[in-house]
């Protein structure tokens, strides 16, 4: 017996997740920027907009899979603008939108937290030695 085809995840537009707890701004904040790479992802695109390829090389830990999953949720959210440049097979860009922009500082501020939280640990009261795939 035949079977219909589904078409691949990545050619229908996903719409943002829903809010876990509606009304609350932080779980909000979370779902858009809480993926394990996805400040990472902001971050690299902080420079300027990037294709793909250029991505997996600044980000060589994450997976192909796992960085256009990232990519895709960050874009779904409104974070990340995602531009086609020519006829198939086309090298899409990846570049921060305006919206996506306003999340720097949230990071640069994260950034600096764990930079403290890594002097805290250093001085002696856990043995937790950085991390250099997540260098930043």
């Amino acid at each position: 017996m035949p079977t219909a085809k589904k078409a691949p995840a990545g050619n229908r537009p996903r719409r943002a997740r829903g809010n876990a707890i509606p009304g609350c701004a932080l779980t909000a904040a979370l779902a858009a920027i809480g993926g394990r790479w996805k400040l990472f992802v902001v971050y690299r695109l902080a420079g300027g907009p990037l294709h793909f390829a250029a991505l997996r090389r600044r980000l060589p830990e994450v997976s192909a899979k796992v960085l256009a999953e990232q990519l895709r949720e960050l874009q779904a959210d409104g974070l990340v603008s995602r531009e086609r440049t020519g006829p198939v097979p086309a090298v899409v860009r990846y570049a921060l939108t305006p919206h996506g922009l306003s999340v720097l500082p949230v990071a640069e501020a994260i950034r600096g937290w764990g930079l403290a939280h890594q002097a805290e640990f250093a001085s002696g009261t856990r043995d937790v030695a950085p991390d250099a795939r997540a260098a930043c």
